[in-house]
């Protein structure tokens, strides 16, 4: 039973890390680690090779499972507001086993969800200096095995992705440096990208082909997941990469002004303002372009390169003619500050596994000067930049939507189980109809990574018993509750 030992709630250490953050942060926070990879690379992979334009009701599907997921976060944000996310919450409710293989789990959301949007920031970045006329060598800006055309029309084979490693390091060090700082420098970017959304929506619906819309739902191919409305799960199961975020809010719990009122807004406020962003700039994507050109690494310049071509002779040409180059910059843009946020949130869940003893004392260590867990901080840039630097962006996305459901899973049963152990703990925040949203979240996630590849199950399956392995060498003998 020592295994399913449970952690008391109690309330965080009082100026352990500065709280900085309002409500105000902590919404664009949410937003800054949403809007990244899943809306500018994969809904149009998603589009292409599983759902077509149905794509857009995958985004709703994915929307209304991160939805139900959002009321069980926001509930346990307010009552336990401490950082580690769903590692606390499956402490305080499942037990140790379970909270240590969440909080394994979740290296494979945020830092492979980091590396899996520097590696699309890297394409984005590539893309646009070849605009300018500035060519990166083909062998450093990929993943290796990839196979790039060079503009003579040479293939090559990538070695590294260099951008990807690069934009990783940067991150590491502004994260390094202060909370306070982080979220100034997101909020800039997020007003950049979330413009930058806006424009592509409004410009790209005065060039629709309403006929790209049909079949809306294109014919299964035979193959579960290849369109059909085993595709648009499939799809819903991919394009899930593109709500992740908002649960990035939990994590700095610590560091809000007012968590217990601030937490639920900053995660269902910043869930409710992508959702209805996707559901837009999917529809726009679809009817610009057939989807079966949307499978490659740039889908949205895809688009907006067609929207241009449909504006020449009209009074938008001029601003058709810069979409390209700005998509690609906002893109650029957004995609550095989803880097940011979700590269912050594992060290905070490393730090919090460290001060339970079920990882060594040094990965709770603060920086005397910073205030920042810079140790974790430092580990977390060095496996992101590993990661990026010479792994694909499929293999990577379909790991972080499998490790993401995996960890809703977990909270929406936690909810119900803290109902019935702890009913006395104050909620500022209720999800409502408890225990049949909760149940129903954790089916839905669940339907959804049953909708995900076997590979990437198996791949899931190794990640876990190694953690499992760790967790009996080391963490319960060493556990601060043992």
């Amino acid at each position: 039973m020592s295994l399913f030992r449970t952690k008391a709630v109690q309330p965080p250490r009082d100026g352990h890390l500065p709280r900085v953050l309002g409500p105000v942060d902590l919404t664009l926070l949410g937003v800054g680690a949403i809007i990244g990879t899943g809306i500018f690379v994969l809904t149009g992979q998603a589009a292409a090779a599983h759902a077509g334009p149905a794509i857009v009701l995958s985004m709703v599907v994915a929307g209304l499972v991160s939805g139900l997921a959002a009321l069980c976060y926001a509930e346990l944000a307010a009552a336990v507001p401490v950082s580690g996310s769903a590692y606390t919450y499956g402490y305080a409710t499942l037990g140790e086993l379970v909270a240590w293989i969440i909080g394994w789990d979740l290296v494979l959301e945020y830092a492979l969800g980091a590396a899996t949007v520097a590696v699309g920031w890297s394409a984005y970045v590539v893309s646009f200096l070849a605009d300018v006329g500035i060519h990166l060598p083909a062998v450093i800006s990929a993943a290796p095995g990839t196979q790039v055309t060079t503009p003579d029309g040479t293939v090559v084979t990538a070695l590294v992705n260099l951008p990807a490693i690069l934009v990783s390091i940067a991150a590491t060090a502004i994260l390094v440096i202060g909370i306070r700082e982080s979220a100034r420098v997101n909020a800039v970017i997020v007003g950049i990208k979330v413009g930058v959304v806006l424009l592509i929506i409004g410009a790209g619906s005065r060039y629709l082909v309403p006929d790209l819309w049909t079949p809306f739902i294109p014919p299964n191919t035979g193959t579960f997941g290849e369109f059909g409305w085993s595709g648009i799960v499939r799809g819903a199961g991919v394009i899930f990469f593109a709500y992740i975020g908002f649960d990035a809010v939990s994590t700095a719990a610590q560091e809000a002004k007012h968590p217990q009122r601030d937490m639920p807004i900053g995660i269902i406020g910043s869930l409710l303002v992508c959702t209805v962003l996707y559901i837009l700039v999917s529809g726009v994507m679809v009817a610009l372009v057939p989807y079966q050109q949307l499978g490659v690494a740039a889908p949205m310049a895809v688009a907006m390169d067609a929207a241009r071509e449909r504006a020449v002779g009209t009074s938008w040409a001029g601003l058709m003619g810069l979409m390209p180059l700005i998509v690609k910059l906002g893109a650029i843009a957004g995609l550095s500050s989803t880097v940011i946020v979700q590269m912050m949130a594992q060290p905070r869940i490393f730090m919090s596994m460290g001060e339970d003893g079920l990882l060594p004392k040094w990965a709770s260590t603060v920086h005397p000067r910073f205030r920042t867990p810079h140790v974790t901080t430092i580990i977390t840039g060095t496996i992101v930049a590993l990661a990026s630097g010479f792994t694909s962006i499929g293999v990577l996305g379909e790991l972080v939507s499998i490790g993401t459901l995996f960890a809703f899973v977990v909270v929406s049963i936690g909810v119900i189980v803290l109902r019935r152990t702890r009913p006395d703990l104050p909620r500022p925040f209720r999800a409502p109809g408890s225990p049949f949203v909760p149940a129903l979240s954790a089916l839905a996630s669940l339907g959804l990574m049953a909708g995900l590849p076997w590979a990437t199950w198996e791949r899931l399956l190794v990640w876990m018993a190694l953690g499992v392995v760790i967790y009996f060498g080391y963490g319960r003998r060493h556990s601060h509750l043992a």
